[in-house]
């Protein structure tokens, strides 16, 4: 059997036993470890528990605890309730005003917490039932919360371009920065489209009575001291790492410390509360750890067979295509794979075989790791199975049906189409930032 073959029949054996419900880590640990042992016999049935110790070693690791913990603290503390309120008082006076308020919400979200289920959670429960009530048209809010929640995944400090960095070798500070123009040139993207809706057509989202505009000056700059905190330890955390004060472990370890504060100062800090934050915490981190225990396993069997080199081979020899052609392609698989798994669980499916692959094509891995993301986010979104659909639909107010989750996402799908091809056709709309800061 050739080394082709039997790489071709791993990635099929694992696709196969996804389709069963089986655990993702288990699937792919459980492929790599008997492959391993089939080929190299005892020696290599050890990949499996060399993994677990490089992984237990890689100090950059103890990250996603620490910003996981962070983001839950500064969410399940109703940090983000008060912020929402904000911009219900700044924006509420503008066609559209509370929808554009929600985007914002979102961003800011997304600076707390790098996980997409939390500013969807956020945006269904907080942001959702007041727009309804406000008489905001279902379908355009419902789409609002959706495409708004995927900003969680590029946004710093995002978890998925973490480890997407630990995977691809590449800094977590570039790939930060990387996301950051964009990560706000999709949100300024929805927001137009947004205003521009409801400019057109005032009944879409209409603005706030008379008299509930009537708020003292004074009380609308205290509800805006609610984003500050969350702004400002973002804010700490990224001086820190970026002007080299503290290493990235340090920088979160800060932003972890400094979230539980913040909580405390403002009186939200019990003991239900720290209970709650540190099982989620827990729950997600054992999750990812999992999966990369897997996926490492399962790489360095690929790696071994010299599979990446033989799907180079096929891709530019036999079949004769461009590098831009192998990429495109890559992109589409990932918006096929992201209708059942989650962003993480493509990830380190694929990065045995797309990240080596994209290095040899001559491609930025920085640049790459955004158009990852963006297309990870499309996929989120894209029925029939996009995974956020369903999670829109578990957390949506009883009015909300699948046909208008289903009819919502359109628009914001194309706005990260978009947002894909122009970052895709102007690399330095990511590399710019990172390639100009760490020159200096």
């Amino acid at each position: 059997m050739s080394y082709e073959f039997i790489a071709i029949t791993m990635f099929a054996g694992m696709m196969v036993l996804l389709l069963t419900g089986q655990r993702v880590f288990a699937v792919i640990g459980f492929v790599g470890v008997v492959a391993a042992f089939l080929l190299w016999g005892e020696g290599g049935s050890e990949m499996g528990f060399a993994s677990a110790m490089k992984l237990v070693k890689w100090y950059p690791m103890l990250t996603v605890p620490m910003f996981v913990f962070m983001g839950y603290m500064l969410s399940e503390s109703g940090i983000a309730e008060d912020l929402y309120k904000a911009f219900h008082v700044w924006m509420g006076p503008i066609n559209g005003g509370l929808a554009l308020g929600t985007i914002g919400l979102m961003v800011i979200i997304s600076a707390m917490n790098g996980l997409s289920v939390a500013g969807m959670a956020i945006g269904a429960t907080i942001a959702l039932p007041e727009l309804l009530r406000r008489g905001y048209d279902k379908v355009m809010t419902t789409g609002v919360v959706q495409g708004g929640s995927t900003l969680g995944i590029l946004i710093p400090p995002s978890i998925v371009l973490v480890l997407y960095g630990m995977i691809a070798r590449v800094p977590v500070g570039q790939l930060w920065l990387a996301g950051v123009f964009p990560g706000l040139l999709m949100a300024a993207l929805m927001a137009i489209y947004v205003y521009v809706r409801c400019r057109i057509n005032p009944s879409l989202g209409p603005a706030l009575p008379a008299e509930e505009r009537r708020v003292p000056t004074s009380e609308k700059l205290k509800l805006l001291t609610a984003g500050i905190l969350p702004l400002g330890i973002f804010t700490l955390m990224m001086w820190l790492f970026l002007s080299g004060i503290a290493s990235l472990v340090e920088a979160s370890a800060v932003g972890a410390i400094s979230s539980a504060l913040v909580a405390w100062q403002r009186g939200r800090l019990t003991r239900t509360l720290w209970n709650d934050v540190l099982q989620k915490t827990l729950g997600i981190t054992c999750m990812f750890m999992w999966i990369l225990i897997a996926s490492l396993c399962f790489g360095a069997v690929f790696d071994g067979l010299g599979a990446v080199k033989s799907i180079e081979r096929f891709f530019l020899g036999d079949l004769g295509l461009e590098p831009w052609q192998v990429l495109v392609l890559m992109q589409l698989s990932f918006l096929v794979m992201g209708m059942f798994l989650d962003d993480t669980a493509m990830l380190v499916i694929v990065a045995p075989l797309y990240i080596p692959l994209v290095q040899k094509l001559g491609f930025d891995l920085v640049w790459y790791g955004v158009l990852y993301t963006i297309t990870c986010q499309i996929a989120y979104i894209t029925p029939p199975f996009g995974y956020n659909l369903f999670m829109m639909r578990a957390m949506a107010p009883p009015g909300i049906t699948m046909r208008d989750i289903y009819a919502s996402i359109w628009p914001f799908v194309g706005i990260m189409i978009a947002s894909l091809i122009i970052i895709g056709c102007f690399p330095e709309i990511a590399t710019w930032l990172p390639n100009n800061y760490y020159s200096k």
